[in-house]
């Protein structure tokens, strides 16, 4: 009897757990099998269509307006999109209970934030601003030791934050603020990665930052149109809705676009010329030989009745065939990485900011790519090398003062005198 009963123990114990182990599978919902997640299943998809509709031409129309401004918003944009993305970065891994125990806290990571865009723009934005206040000699005195201390000034606010993060340390809690401590510094590099390459290709030319960020918006319109209507095999498992029908279609549409945007957008001059300094009037000048449009023609290829007989090409269009190729094929990659990381966290989104769109983080994942292949691209095979009339004035205006660069004056004024004596 008493062995009876020791065997049945744990033939109960054994029942227990199959049972706790079915109750803590997952089962797969009929609608979610083979595919049920795709935008053609979705029973919903016009309703969530025409709310993603409504934000994207209220974001477009937003954006189109900040371009028309000029530089200066348009760095305006990046810094504010900059912050949304770290505020939704940062409450990622925030937890309520243990902030309340670490009053200030939250106030530290926007110290090391702030910190980084100071040191960021500062190195960006010093030439720009120095060609800016040259007209004034006590700004220029104060704007050229503001740039020449900047790397200092940053530096003792960031030991700051440092010794600040050292006095708030609490016990119980070091392995939460140490996690999030290096969660700072993790975001410091994204955001700031992607935006200094940003501004840089704003300066550079609007049209160095509008073409890409253009042709990412372009290919994810696409997409996301092709997988609604055509969608029916999927691409990758990080997004379950994402089909190769959408992404070969995007693909195609962008690459055309980007040759087709680049001839449009090359004609106006105050996009392609680059911005020397901080003033927000429109910009004139020699649009360079990758804007001068080269004439093609067309007699021997297409029959007599075609209405056109020669085209028209700006050089830079095969470049954007490049800058196409990546936006539709390498960037969405940025994409996935984003789903992948959604999906450690066990999130939809990064926020809720835009409806249909999720955060400002979901939208900013392949701009993010795309941004430093647009300036790795443009400083590789577009700048021409060599040294410039401008470049060293830029040097001599940056690294020599006011008495320093009259002196300077005087001594190139005696060599090219005496140049010109002995010719």
């Amino acid at each position: 009897m008493q062995k009876e009963n020791n065997t049945a123990v744990p033939s109960a114990t054994t029942a227990r757990n199959r049972h706790r182990k079915r109750s803590n599978e997952v089962v797969p919902e009929p609608s979610k099998a083979n595919g049920g997640n795709l935008l053609v299943d979705d029973r919903n998809k016009y309703k969530s269509m025409w709310i993603r509709t409504y934000s994207t031409v209220w974001m477009i129309g937003g954006f189109a307006l900040t371009v028309y401004m000029g530089h200066l918003y348009i760095t305006a944009m990046v810094v504010v999109i900059q912050i949304f993305m770290a505020k939704e970065l940062f409450n990622l891994l925030r937890k309520a209970h243990e902030d309340s125990h670490l009053p200030g806290f939250r106030l530290l990571n926007w110290h090391f934030f702030f910190t980084a865009m100071l040191f960021v723009y500062g190195r960006l934005l010093s030439q720009p601003l120095v060609n800016t206040v040259t007209s004034d000699k006590f700004l220029y005195q104060f704007v050229g030791s503001l740039v020449k201390y900047q790397m200092a000034i940053c530096y003792f606010l960031y030991i700051a934050g440092f010794m600040w993060f050292i006095l708030t340390l609490k016990k119980k809690m070091y392995k939460y603020q140490f996690g999030q401590y290096a969660w700072t510094h993790m975001i410091l590099i994204v955001v700031f990665t992607q935006s200094s390459f940003t501004v840089a290709n704003i300066f550079e030319g609007i049209f160095w930052f509008l073409l890409p960020a253009s042709l990412i918006v372009i290919n994810d319109i696409f997409a996301y149109i092709f997988g609604f209507f055509f969608g029916r095999t999927p691409l990758i498992k990080l997004s379950p809705k994402k089909t190769w029908e959408g992404f070969i279609g995007a693909s195609v549409t962008t690459i055309i676009s980007a040759f087709m945007l680049a001839n449009i957008l090359g004609r106006f001059q105050w996009l392609t010329c680059p911005r020397k300094d901080l003033s927000t009037g429109w910009l004139q000048c020699d649009p360079g030989p990758l804007f001068k449009p080269e004439h093609y023609t067309l007699l021997g290829w297409v029959p007599h009745w075609f209405p056109w007989k020669e085209i028209s090409i700006l050089p830079v269009q095969w470049h954007a065939i490049c800058f196409g190729l990546f936006a539709s094929i390498i960037a969405p990659f940025g994409g996935f990485f984003a789903s992948g990381f959604k999906r450690a966290f066990k999130i939809k989104d990064f926020g809720d900011s835009i409806p249909g769109h999720g955060g400002i983080t979901d939208r900013m994942d392949c701009q993010m790519v795309m941004a430093v292949f647009a300036y790795i691209y443009h400083q590789s095979f577009v700048v021409r090398e060599g040294i410039s009339v401008e470049m060293i004035l830029d040097q001599i205006l940056t690294n020599l003062t006011f008495e320093e660069q009259q002196t300077l004056f005087m001594k190139l004024g005696q060599i090219l005198q005496e140049r010109l004596g002995h010719s």
